[in-house]
């Protein structure tokens, strides 16, 4: 039987994870690249009514496995193929996440630090960032989470069974995760007898019922080609060759963890020192999540491709550790320590602000009033924060960053993304392209913004290798129309721009033809 207090705490995890997650789904647009090639490969499979083999340009696509698909595929059977629908599942597992923070850490710690740790996955700004993006880290994040703490509960069917379906959403790195972790943590606590118990023969049985008739299916459809681009490129070479220039960055992820903790990075360093000292009850536990944190940030740290979005499966341990170690403090009325963060917040929370100013004079000025907006209201954040620590408020302290980051991220989405999302989508774009196109010549499109122009016009185009666009451009002889990057079109010589007729331009991307 659940107590009204577990109910309590559900109903306002649920509340506050629901409103953050699922309020700004289909209020804006896809954003290139990304989110419009998830959503375009779940059409395509209900398109071709083939759900083993995705699709992108009518053409087998091979980059990830197919759960978000499947997922998104779904919804849009229920919702129809709009913006809400190929976020949905990214929202539904983000809630999901944080409710299983919250059951999950009142068994590990008790009532408050499962509490508290579910508020801060939740209002943390990655979280929440990747919990309205339609992409597939927040379901790995979920599956990953769900197994790990599987393991922690003595739960191995589920352990093997989540570890299943993570394997299905992003491949063979979540199976790389669950064994370091889980090994390193029996060996960190001299625990390797418990692998007796894990039923590993069954549960192996279990895991490759769930996991490998995907695999299966696609090897014996297209043979090698699947294998050698899905885990010889996707995979090996992603991870030993940069895709990007951030790739050699050693350093890449510590700004990034920064940033997209907050605004609970304030206590990450005191709840990681914690959790690596305690001695007591919860040794195990706090071992067991410094691991888990650890090991997807090196990870990701070696990895020659980097994007924003890799750690996000770090942030359920990291919550939890800093549910525990509030808690902690809490109990034992650690004020200094709560000083010092209000200290660190406003250091971060400063420069967060001067981020802002500067995203905001180099994009455009129109933004300069939301940032002004989102300055203050982080600037009065940090005035509260620090008025109610050095006067020993831990309750004012936490609540005020929980309804502090719904009502900055809710201006975020409301007012200020709409004034960016022309140059971060091909939406408003696509719309003038179709008033303009004679609807028969050939369209040559830029490999960035592909995606985002098939899921919104209906048409693939030819991708177009913007390293060649003289070439490209010149060695058309009938009518054809382009849509490229407008600083790739700037660096035209004066020759061809003479031969090219412009269209359209809107922000960053320029329509034009050659007749």
């Amino acid at each position: 039987m659940i107590n009204k207090n577990v109910w309590l705490c559900i109903t306002i995890i649920f509340g506050v994870a629901g409103v953050l997650m699922f309020s700004y789904l289909g209020f804006h647009p896809l954003l290139d690249p990304d989110e419009p090639v998830y959503a375009e490969t779940a059409r395509e499979m209900l398109q071709f009514h083939d759900f083993i083999s995705p699709r992108i340009y009518g053409e087998f696509w091979y980059d990830k496995p197919p759960m978000y698909y499947w997922l998104v595929a779904v919804a849009f059977k229920i919702f129809g193929t709009g913006e809400f629908a190929a976020r949905f599942p990214s929202a539904f597992f983000a809630v999901g996440g944080s409710l299983l923070a919250y059951l999950s850490g009142r068994k590990l710690f008790n009532e408050r630090a499962g509490f508290l740790g579910a508020l801060v996955l939740a209002t943390s700004l990655e979280y929440f960032y990747l919990g309205n993006a339609a992409v597939t880290d927040m379901t790995l994040t979920f599956f990953l989470m769900a197994a790990l703490l599987s393991f922690l509960h003595r739960k191995y069917y589920l352990l093997y069974g989540f570890a299943a379906l993570a394997v299905v959403t992003k491949g063979p790195v979540a199976i790389f995760f669950c064994a370091v972790i889980i090994g390193l943590h029996l060996i960190t606590t001299g625990s390797l007898k418990t692998v007796k118990s894990m039923k590993l023969i069954s549960g192996a049985a279990l895991f490759a019922v769930i996991a490998l008739p995907w695999y299966v299916a696609m090897y014996f459809i297209h043979g090698m080609a699947f294998i050698d681009t899905f885990l010889g490129f996707h995979n090996v070479t992603r991870f030993l060759q940069p895709e990007h220039a951030s790739g050699t960055l050693w350093y890449y992820y510590i700004p990034v963890l920064v940033l997209g903790f907050f605004p609970w990075t304030a206590f990450l360093g005191q709840a990681l020192l914690a959790g690596g000292k305690e001695k007591g009850e919860y040794r195990s536990t706090c071992i067991f999540l410094c691991i888990w944190a650890a090991i997807v940030f090196g990870f990701f740290s070696l990895s020659q491709t980097k994007l924003i979005s890799y750690i996000l499966p770090m942030y359920p341990p990291l919550a939890m550790l800093v549910g525990y170690y509030l808690d902690k403090a809490w109990t034992e009325e650690r004020y200094k320590a709560l000083k010092s963060s209000a200290i660190i917040f406003a250091v971060v929370a400063s420069f967060l602000i001067a981020g802002l100013f500067y995203a905001g004079r180099v994009v455009t000025a129109e933004m300069m009033f939301s940032v002004k907006v989102l300055a203050g209201i982080l600037s009065l954040l940090t005035v509260y924060v620090l008025v109610q620590s050095f006067c020993h408020k831990f309750r004012a302290v936490m609540v005020s960053y929980v309804l502090g980051m719904i009502i900055f991220t809710g201006f975020l989405m409301i007012q200020t993304l709409p004034l960016v999302t022309p140059s971060l989508s091909v939406k408003q774009f696509v719309k003038e392209f179709k008033q303009q196109y004679d609807g028969q010549a050939p369209v040559y499109i830029a490999r960035f913004y592909q995606p985002g122009f098939m899921y919104y016009s209906g048409m693939a185009g030819t991708e177009l290798d913007s390293d060649k666009l003289e070439a490209t451009i010149l060695g058309k002889t009938d009518k054809a129309y382009f849509i490229v990057q407008k600083k790739k079109y700037e660096r035209l010589s004066p020759t061809t721009l003479s031969k090219l007729r412009v269209l359209t331009v809107q922000e960053d991307k320029v329509f034009f033809t050659r007749d």
